[in-house]
């Protein structure tokens, strides 16, 4: 095996990756007939992305009911026509020897939004021009969007079946592994942090209560997957607020511990979204938090300004990750992962190249 750490396969259950230099879910905002499908775009952009040498590939949020999308231009996982369409993507990426997961996500007080792309203008999009109402634990808005409506008991119970149906399909469109979207201010992470969760049921107030509806949705997901198939979190380590104010990296910890019990198989760490915070952003900024949370026995991958050969072979060398995720970087440059391997020094031989690249090395 080779000594270089990005080049060395990984194995979640069943699933092996050809190479620890990973796509992280980034939204294309893309789908223009607003309906959940992806589009001709979707195959181009992730083809691209396994052509370009990467090992595992994680599509885009994608929300598991309609009112879960992040805006009316994300795709979903909740019909027939865009399974489909999903299936055609991920056969594709399987035929460049890369393997595909998708990120399951309920926006919750952050759906509906403008679609960011150029332009366009930012906030909630008003229901007459195709947003819908929002919701959340609680009725508190995020910076510059609408209200949401506070989620009924009911309405929080139904959750973990959405995900659970969702993953259904994510299976039956060929997706090697699910991961659950946790993260960067969305409706699961909006109920693990306390300065956006008050509720006072089952579902509030402490660690126990604001982390219930992550773990049955854990639970309902892994039961729904087959054994071999890999389950993954993505979790925003800290709101960086001060000390007792939000979800801190204490909390991911603990919370690490839970999920590596229901079979979660890697949690993939990021930071904040949830609220505005003073954020230290610089190159490697949340490895620590990865390091952190894979110092409980979970594997972890880490994201954040990753954007070099070197510096992404440091992380793994220094076992502060399992494996790293290029994401703007890799928007920039879809060869990236083909270029830090020759960088590092492997064979052109054993490059993950697209055959008709051959010429290229």
């Amino acid at each position: 095996m080779t000594t270089i750490k990005l080049a060395q396969p990984m194995t979640l259950r069943e699933l092996t990756v050809r190479n620890r230099a990973w796509v992280p879910p980034m939204c294309q905002y893309h789908v223009f007939a607003q309906d959940g499908v992806p589009e001709d775009w979707h195959l181009v952009h992730y083809g691209a992305l396994v052509a370009g040498g990467f090992g595992l590939i994680i599509a885009e949020s994608t929300a598991v009911v309609p009112e879960g999308r992040i805006s009316p231009m994300c795709t979903g996982l909740w019909n027939d026509e865009q399974t489909q369409a999903w299936k055609r993507i991920v056969d594709f990426v399987h035929s460049e020897g890369g393997a595909m997961g998708v990120q399951l996500n309920h926006a919750g007080r952050k759906a509906s939004t403008v679609p960011l792309r150029p332009g366009l203008g930012r906030g909630t999009v008003p229901e007459d021009e195709g947003g819908w109402q929002t919701v959340a634990p609680s009725p508190i808005a995020a910076d510059g969007q609408d209200v949401p409506r506070e989620l009924t008991l009911e309405e929080v119970q139904a959750i973990p079946g959405q995900f659970a149906a969702a993953a259904r399909r994510a299976v039956e469109a060929g997706f090697d592994t699910v991961e659950l979207h946790a993260a960067h201010g969305y409706l699961l992470h909006q109920f693990l942090s306390p300065v956006t969760n008050k509720r006072d049921d089952d579902y509030g107030g402490a660690f126990e209560g604001r982390t219930r509806l992550l773990l049955e949705v854990v639970d309902a997901v892994r039961a729904e997957l087959p054994a071999g198939v890999p389950l993954l979190v993505r979790l925003s380590a800290t709101d960086w607020l001060p000390e007792g104010e939000g979800w801190d990296v204490e909390q991911s910890v603990r919370l690490a511990e839970l999920l590596l019990e229901r079979g979660v198989d890697l949690m993939d760490i990021s930071t904040g979204g949830n609220v505005a915070a003073k954020i230290p952003v610089g190159p490697g900024y949340q490895v620590q938090f990865a390091d952190a949370v894979r110092k409980t026995g979970m594997p972890t991958a880490a994201v954040g300004l990753i954007t070099d050969a070197p510096q992404a072979e440091q992380v793994l060398a220094d076992g502060a990750a399992d494996a790293v995720l290029i994401g703007r970087a890799a928007l920039r440059n879809p060869g990236w992962a083909t270029n830090a391997l020759h960088e590092l020094g492997v064979d052109s031989a054993d490059l993950p190249m697209a055959g008709s690249y051959f010429r290229a090395w």
